[in-house]
């Protein structure tokens, strides 16, 4: 399991120094949806440039234009772009064909889809599908890891989970979701302790609860 670091509110340069802090711990970096609107794909170049061999996720949330969009954020680096899965299925396709052109990654975001959605969904082999509470949700709502059961995409697709994970809340997804990423952001990035907490996920996904 990879754990992607999720860089959101924050400057270019404190993001950057966020993931320098924790990059021992963390297997993929995201370039968060508020970087890139503040900054710019400049955001991504930027993560790049200063790790290299890391996997740079720009969480761009394409739901239209999809070839621009995936094009600037390739361009710029990412090796990981997002596109929501309520888009038209015409957008997806474009997100394929110019991931596929590129050699890098799509990642689904399945935020509100219907199981119908998801179904037609599952024709894109190569995707990654990432299963997310939203952030509104968790701030407006209180609802973190509610209602996380089994998901159509496990053990069919590489599938991520997002949105409010805590350690404790890692234990039960990976019972459940069973993903091949999960995403954390606040869990690390707001924690006292940043390097400490990244070492304490990585720990955990490594040798497992109680051990």
């Amino acid at each position: 399991m990879k754990i992607q670091l999720a860089l959101d509110r924050m400057t270019i340069p404190e993001a950057v120094g966020m993931a320098e802090k924790v990059a021992q711990s963390v297997d993929w970096i995201e370039v968060g949806t508020s970087l890139i609107k503040e900054f710019g794909v400049d955001s991504v170049k930027e993560m790049k440039r200063a790790f290299p061999d890391k996997v740079i996720v720009a969480d761009i949330k394409t739901i239209d234009n999809a070839r621009y969009e995936f094009e600037m954020c390739f361009e710029a680096g990412a090796d990981v772009a997002t596109v929501m899965g309520v888009s038209p299925l015409v957008t997806i396709d474009a997100s394929m064909e110019v991931a596929g052109r590129y050699g890098r990654m799509v990642m689904i975001d399945l935020l509100n889809t219907s199981e119908e959605q998801q179904r037609e969904l599952l024709k894109y082999k190569d995707a990654i599908f990432c299963e997310h509470v939203s952030k509104d949700q968790q701030e407006e709502m209180g609802a973190k890891n509610q209602g996380r059961g089994s998901s159509i995409f496990s053990g069919e697709r590489m599938v991520a989970v997002a949105g409010g994970i805590t350690l404790s809340s890692l234990v039960q997804l990976q019972r459940t979701l069973k993903p091949e990423v999960v995403i954390v952001g606040s869990a690390i990035t707001k924690a006292e302790n940043p390097s400490e907490s990244a070492a304490q996920f990585k720990e955990l996904i490594l040798h497992g609860e109680g051990k």
